[in-house]
């Protein structure tokens, strides 16, 4: 698969999801959709059914639902069909179908990344490496790893990143053995190499089968989306570097997708549709999230902000997200340029 035709597929996969999510929610609230639109800019191809024209369009940055009554001048449909007719729930829950499922899409796609792979990490030792702290502090195979520090692990993923972060710390972990918990004290060793902690063990594996594809999958997108949340909380406080990445950036990452093969680039799509439902979700005028804070708004005021004034403020957003994109591309050409695009 050459790189056009990746970046093509991952971006056309992630932006029909998320208006897939719009365009369901919309319809079987009973309101009237006009249009989707895969793309912006100039119509490629369209297809007229049951009264929505579906399109494709030139520009494979983003895509849209319009739907009867989001524009106030609209008096073509019938009453009760127009997106102001419904409850603001409703509405809010057509708002929040298309971020949604980007997180939907990311979980199916993780599954199927563990059902490719055929086995996964279970939190349950199958070897413990000879004189690592591990060894040393009476941790046997076959126990199984119940916590660490006191906080629950879902999976081999996060034992593994809790004990990367607490490299020369004490750390107790609880274990299940013959039926009775256990807790040992373990001091994570300082790997300089890697810069990480490690006490020397390695995991049993399980045949996956659908379900356990689905279950992998659903705890990977709630871990990464934790993981996600908690970095841009460390860029708010200044605790982390800014790490913005536009379209440039995602391309570079896809066409390294391709060099090293579908199971990364699933990954990869998986990634970017997380970052994609949680973008939208933010309070940030012309995006979902922000249409979600009106219709609280609404709610709390017992009647709807000036439509002309949300849409002064969303047309500012958007311009305001253009002069983002703008930034961010130049900075992604210029690290491209200087060899210097970091690893997501």
């Amino acid at each position: 698969m050459t790189t056009f035709w990746a970046v093509i597929l991952v971006f056309g996969v992630l932006i029909f999801f998320h208006e897939l999510g719009h365009f369901a929610v919309a319809k079987a609230a009973g309101i009237r959709v006009y249009e989707f639109s895969l793309g912006f800019g100039p119509k490629l191809v369209g297809l007229d059914r049951g009264g929505t024209v579906y399109n494709l369009r030139l520009l494979p940055l983003g895509g849209f639902v319009r739907m009867a009554g989001m524009d106030p001048e609209d008096k073509e449909a019938e009453e009760g069909q127009r997106f102001g007719d419904k409850s603001i729930p409703m509405r809010m829950t057509v708002i929040a179908a298309g971020p949604l499922m980007n997180f939907v899409l990311a979980w199916l796609l993780f599954a199927i990344v563990f059902l490719s792979v055929g086995n996964v990490p279970v939190p349950v030792i199958q070897e413990v490496l000879p004189g690592t702290p591990a060894e040393q502090v009476g941790l046997r195979a076959g126990d199984e790893i119940l916590s660490i520090e006191g906080e629950e692990v879902r999976g081999w993923q996060d034992i593994v990143s809790k004990i990367h972060g607490r490299a020369e710390q004490e750390t107790a972990i609880a274990v299940l053995r013959n039926g009775e918990q256990l807790t040992f004290s373990v001091v994570p060793e300082l790997l300089q190499d890697e810069q990480r902690g490690a006490i020397g063990i390695r995991p049993d594996t399980e045949a996956v089968t659908p379900l356990i594809a689905l279950n992998y999958g659903f705890m990977t997108v709630v871990q990464m989306t934790s993981d996600i949340l908690h970095f841009i909380g460390q860029m708010i406080t200044g605790q982390e570097k800014p790490g913005l990445g536009g379209p440039v950036r995602i391309v570079y990452e896809i066409d390294r997708g391709v060099d090293m093969g579908l199971e990364y680039l699933l990954q990869l799509a998986a990634f970017l549709s997380i970052n994609l439902g949680l973008f939208n979700l933010f309070p940030i005028p012309a995006l979902d999230g922000s249409r979600l804070v009106f219709l609280g708004i609404e709610g709390l005021r017992g009647r709807p902000v000036e439509p002309a004034r949300e849409n002064f403020i969303h047309l500012v957003g958007f311009g305001l997200l253009m002069l983002l994109i703008v930034f961010v591309t130049y900075n992604d050409l210029l690290q491209l340029l200087t060899n210097n695009i970091p690893s997501p």
